[in-house]
């Protein structure tokens, strides 16, 4: 089989990776292309699943990327419950977990993330769950009943959409976080303490501080001896690339597969996307690997580009968003502690109905909009125009954002 007979590979049957099938297939590459992933199910999209899935709201079938006909219809060989144990990007080959090789003249790597582990003793007990596959949020719902006791390990967004979650379900919820706030590392104080007010004010016992020493009959163990009573723990300390297949092929991995802004890895014939790629941004000018839903949806169509020669970049400026409770939130932009002078408001905080921006220099280096709603296009047209801003205006609701941007 000559190069212009072997198909186009995507690796990891995710939203990233059936994202790029239809954008392959959408800019014009006719030739075989094959999805495989370690999964049974049809590719889906994973915010549901620490939100209306797991309330019981959403239908599984809702969140699924295509129709499971869209993939012969369009000539997609998916390979479901298949697992890829061997790259080897010279010999353009892959090795399944049959033992069998597929050759392929381009690949994608979408092999996302996997959850960090509770590294305690009893952190691999059977009632201790992490949240990332349809698989885990079915068990999980199946835990949150009324008077249930649920623990949850990590006040991150995971952390704080399963308390919510679980709140809805009437369970008593203990959250235990080690910083001195939720979602510090992201947010900072400022507003920090806005999802630690929403959460308190829903019944959850917050725990700032806690360091936790062991899982055991009847709860969790705590550092200085106490003992947090739980039916379930829900870890939720973080995602790990799953970059083992990369680093064993001899690509570059830095914190995820490094590529440059074309979605290329060291490879010239592999492309990587999704919560694995840590790609050259060339608005920030270095690389940024964001584990958010937002990349997955829209950097399989750079990849798309480049895999078939096209002079495409991912330059999107990162966005996420969250649902807890009654709050509804956008946030657009990247700002690292330490990396901004200060955040100010606009709105009432109060009553969660704000824009917080984040500013260095006296630019906007991110916004995020709590039950404010059709405002990202003007924050991220502030944040790429790069300009200071006048703060008196930026912080008066009556002056429109798009004065602002303009």
């Amino acid at each position: 089989m000559d190069a212009m007979e072997q198909p186009y590979v995507i690796v990891g049957a995710s939203l990233a990776g059936a994202k790029a099938a239809g954008a392959l297939r959408s800019e014009g590459y006719e030739g075989p292309l094959e999805l495989i992933g370690a999964e049974t199910e049809l590719p889906y999209e994973r915010p549901p699943l620490s939100k209306g899935f797991l309330q019981g709201k959403t239908p599984r079938g809702e969140f699924d990327v295509h129709p499971a006909e869209w993939y012969a219809e369009h000539g997609v060989t998916l390979r479901l419950g298949t697992a890829v144990t061997a790259l080897d990007p010279d010999a353009h080959t892959v090795t399944l977990d049959d033992g069998s090789r597929r050759s392929f003249a381009k690949l994608l790597l979408a092999t996302g993330a996997s959850p960090r582990p509770l590294p305690v003793p009893g952190g691999d007990r059977p009632d201790v769950l992490t949240l990332r596959s349809a698989a885990d949020s079915i068990r999980l719902r199946e835990r949150l009943t009324p008077g249930a006791r649920i623990v949850v390990v990590g006040a991150g967004w995971i952390g704080l959409e399963v308390a919510a979650a679980a709140r809805a379900a009437e369970a008593g919820v203990t959250v235990l976080e080690a910083a001195e706030l939720p979602l510090l590392r992201v947010l900072g104080p400022e507003v920090a303490r806005v999802f630690a007010d929403l959460h308190r004010a829903h019944g959850v016992d917050l725990r700032f501080g806690a360091k936790v020493a062991a899982v055991e009959d009847g709860g969790v163990r705590l550092g200085d001896g106490t003992l947090v009573p739980a039916d379930t723990v829900v870890v939720g300390v973080g995602i790990v690339p799953n970059t083992g297949l990369a680093e064993a092929a001899g690509l570059a991995v830095d914190n995820g597969v490094r590529t440059d802004a074309h979605l290329r890895t060291s490879h010239p014939d592999v492309f990587a996307a999704g919560d694995v790629a840590n790609a050259f941004h060339p608005f920030y000018g270095r690389p940024i690997r964001v584990e958010h839903w937002a990349n997955a949806l829209n950097q399989p169509a750079t990849a798309a580009k480049s895999m078939l020669g096209q002079d495409a970049v991912y330059d999107r400026v990162p966005y996420f968003f969250t649902d807890q409770y009654d709050l509804g939130m956008e946030y657009t932009g990247y700002a690292e502690p330490g990396g901004y002078d200060r955040v100010v408001f606009r709105g009432d905080v109060a009553a969660r109905e704000f824009v917080a921006f984040w500013l260095a220099d006296g630019r906007v280096l991110a916004g995020m909009n709590v039950n404010v709603w059709d405002v990202v296009d003007p924050i991220r047209a502030l944040i790429l125009g790069g300009r200071p801003v006048d703060e008196a205006r930026l912080t008066d609701p009556d002056v429109p954002l798009e004065e602002l941007a303009g």
